[in-house]
């Protein structure tokens, strides 16, 4: 006999305002805790030193993932000029120094080569990996990785404040797969100074922001009540970046058993990727072709 699963159908999204010194999936599963849900998952990790948005999805919120990982990101992050560490960040050692420090002009014109598509290779400690292992594994072993550069795309990269001489703080866009670390890093290498990330937050990432963001300790307190439950977003705003179509009722049922189903557009071209609804409510996700969407992902709502 199949097992049920266990915890409540829990289905939506939680924004996490993450503090310092706490894991992505630590606070994942708090969250899966604290709902009692039956799954969860997260768009995007945050290191454990960095704070901000982490979005926790729930039930069939997680089949929107996806779409909120690939979802242009927002951070805020300040380098410390002077020094490289070994982790590209305050965690790390210090490998090496130089007094040579830029002025406001030399960086500002700097940051143009980090803007657009670029190529960023990852740091040494980083969830990368290489023959089947993590790279941050490998980098606690001792061992030092060539690894290779992967693209990005950063559609904005500004100066923001120089509290000091040693420091200057930054605010990036980008896309999917970028690495602040690797910013600071290749940034005081180019300046000629060398950099690591002092500290780092993500502002938004998708259609969530930090302004929304939960604190643990409020998960704490509303633990396993009936109160936690209003803390939910829900689970179509991980789709904002897609066409929204109604759907028929027959088009309902069908999508729900896997099928084409009948789907009403005014936005979404042949092939566009889009979600198609019923009386409000997320149907499915697929592929809209000539007044029908293919579906690759049904929702269980019912």
């Amino acid at each position: 006999m199949a097992r049920g699963k266990k915890g409540r159908p829990v289905n939506g999204w939680l924004v996490v305002d993450k503090p310092a010194g706490v894991g992505s999936t630590t606070v994942v599963n708090k969250v899966k805790w604290a709902f009692g849900a039956q799954k969860a998952g997260h768009a995007g990790t945050l290191d454990p030193a960095a704070t901000g948005v982490l979005a926790v999805a729930l039930g069939e919120a997680t089949k929107t993932v996806p779409y909120v990982t690939d979802a242009v990101k927002c951070y805020r992050f300040r380098v410390t000029l002077g020094g490289a560490t070994t982790t590209d960040d305050a965690e790390g050692t210090v490998i090496e120094t130089r007094d040579m420090r830029p002025t406001d002009a030399e960086i500002a014109a700097a940051l143009g080569a980090f803007r657009g598509e670029i190529q960023q290779v990852p740091p040494q400690f980083s969830a990368v990996k290489v023959d089947g292992e993590r790279a941050y594994d490998l980098a606690r072993e001792g061992e030092v990785m060539d690894l290779a550069a992967r693209p990005l795309w950063v559609e904005r990269l500004e100066m923001i404040g120089r509290p000091d001489a040693d420091h200057v703080d930054l605010e990036m866009v980008c896309g999917k797969g970028g690495y602040v670390r690797s910013i600071a890093r290749d940034l005081g290498r180019a300046l000629g100074c060398l950099g690591h990330v002092a500290w780092l937050r993500r502002e938004w990432s998708g259609p969530f922001n930090a302004s929304e963001g939960v604190s643990l300790k409020e998960i704490d307190r509303l633990a396993k009540s009936p109160e936690i439950d209003a803390l939910l977003l829900p689970l179509e705003l991980g789709l904002a970046d897609l066409p929204e179509l109604p759907c028929t009722p027959e088009g309902a049922v069908r999508l729900k058993n896997g099928n084409p189903g009948m789907v009403f557009s005014s936005t979404a071209q042949y092939g566009d990727e889009a979600w198609a609804s019923y009386q409000g409510r997320p149907v499915a996700v697929g592929i809209y072709k000539a007044g029908e969407l293919h579906p690759s992902r049904v929702f269980n709502l019912d």
